[in-house]
């Protein structure tokens, strides 16, 4: 079995080396759902030795309609990753009446070269999970990630059992969203090909001086004092638990 950390760090990358992790997917913007990480973090990730980097390719938080110049920086920010030796990278885009696009699938994963595609979480945002399954294969793509359409790949794995016996080894389906060490056996038994989580946990950041009158983020809820990481033992948790 597949496993991939949805790293938001290099420290997030090396405990994901270290735990044994197969794959990471590295992104930035955690709180917007993933979006392209800067060229210095997919540089500095790709010489962590003994781990497969696919990387995040998404201008913006929000929907998954792109216009022509974020699909051009879609394009561009491809190539960056190719000419870093990533092994992968990672995309999503729909039509606006809730469709995969197809041609400009086909067009990315064509820009990828080599480069395996994992076509991401748009995917259930889409009217026809079944529909939308044929499509990304028709574009070319190495593999989905899901969650079967529901906000956790628990409460979605009926379809993720479909999706499996549907897409019948034309294309890898990963499950992700709350993946976590109680329900990975669950997911691994529904036949997917590979599991993805975040293992995430705050850890309070080191300022002992602490402004309380202004937030730069502007988003509440969130401490600008505490730092998201990935928790090494909940990762080995999983992993464990994959392997019994």
């Amino acid at each position: 079995m597949t496993t991939e950390l949805c790293a938001y760090s290099l420290e997030a990358c090396e405990t994901a080396r270290r735990a044994g992790v197969t794959r990471v997917e590295l992104c930035a913007s955690p709180w917007e759902g993933g979006t392209t990480p800067s060229a210095a973090a997919i540089r500095m990730a790709r010489r962590i030795p003994g781990l497969q980097l696919s990387v995040m390719v998404r201008p913006r938080g929000g929907d998954f309609l792109c216009s022509d110049s974020e699909f051009r920086q879609m394009c561009e920010e491809i190539r960056f990753a190719r000419a870093c030796g990533a092994d992968g990278v990672v995309f999503g885009l729909l039509t606006a009446d809730g469709c995969v696009d197809r041609e400009r699938t086909a067009a990315l994963v064509a820009e990828a070269g080599p480069m395996q595609t994992t076509f991401h979480r748009a995917f259930d945002m889409a009217r026809d999970a079944y529909g939308a399954l044929e499509a990304v294969i028709a574009a070319g793509c190495t593999r989905i990630l899901t969650s079967g359409g529901c906000n956790t790949a628990a409460e979605g794995v009926g379809t993720l059992r479909r999706l499996v016996e549907q897409a019948a080894g034309r294309i890898e389906i990963m499950a992700g969203s709350g993946v976590n060490p109680s329900n990975v056996r669950l997911l691994a038994a529904a036949g997917v090909d590979a599991v993805h989580f975040s293992a995430r946990e705050m850890r309070p950041g080191g300022m002992t001086y602490r402004n309380p009158r202004v937030s730069m983020g502007g988003c509440p809820g969130i401490s600008e004092y505490d730092l998201l990481c990935a928790d090494e033992k909940t990762i080995r948790q999983i992993l464990t638990e994959l392997n019994r």
